[in-house]
């Protein structure tokens, strides 16, 4: 692994369980240079056919992320999240060196709020997220949800009924629902942005923006 300023577009991932690893991966299939890192001999063999770098280190000691010349890197994650003592540690470790900006994996509440106070730039939470995430489509009237902090909502739905054939301009849905259709992808056409003369159609695909609560109850209208 390229060491000092060469690092600075590089994510250091701590931690090769299913969330580091599956990040690890994803991140160089989007052509980002990653080092991972992690204490299991067995999980470092595992991944090493399937990563670019991976070591084994044990990350709650400073000196071996100062070997590593973790302070280059532009992005670390901390993901480990079967013990909190040493995701705590890490996290430390980290924003002593002063260095990347921190992402780390949270698996309580209490977990997330000592990350944050010790300094953890940004806290996630992937078992609660993809939870939240599937109890939005295990009804079916989602087809994909994402939701942001500030409870704004982004999803692929089928339209209501009472909009078919309307286009967006008549069917007035950001006055009577609180929720604004941005896109639309009609069967054998290409995806394209909506516009105030977009008609839709019972087929379309669209995709909504709004408030939470809002979208909840727009997606109930009969399809």
């Amino acid at each position: 692994m390229p060491r000092s300023r060469q690092n600075s577009d590089s994510v250091l991932v701590i931690g090769l369980g299913r969330f580091g690893a599956s990040l690890a991966y994803t991140l160089e299939r989007l052509g980002t240079p990653v080092l991972a890192i992690d204490t299991s001999a067995e999980l470092v063999q595992e991944n090493a056919s399937l990563l670019t770098h991976v070591i084994q280190g044990d990350a709650t000691q400073a000196e071996v992320l100062s070997e590593i010349d973790a302070a280059s890197f532009s992005v670390a994650v901390v993901g480990v999240g079967s013990s909190v003592e040493s995701s705590v540690l890490i996290t430390a470790n980290l924003v002593d060196l002063g260095g990347p900006v921190i992402w780390a994996k949270a698996i309580s509440a209490p977990h997330g709020k000592i990350l944050r106070r010790i300094g953890a730039h940004h806290v996630t939470f992937p078992e609660a997220d993809a939870g939240n995430r599937v109890a939005h489509l295990v009804n079916g009237r989602l087809m994909d949800f994402i939701e942001f902090d500030d409870d704004f909502a982004i999803v692929k739905m089928r339209p209501p009924k009472e909009v078919h054939g309307a286009s967006l301009t008549d069917s007035d849905i950001r006055q009577r629902f609180g929720v604004t259709i941005v896109g639309v992808k009609s069967p054998g056409k290409d995806f394209h942005y909506a516009a105030p003369d977009t008609v839709i159609q019972p087929h379309d695909v669209v995709i909504v923006a709004g408030e939470t609560s809002k979208i909840e109850q727009f997606s109930k209208r009969p399809k």
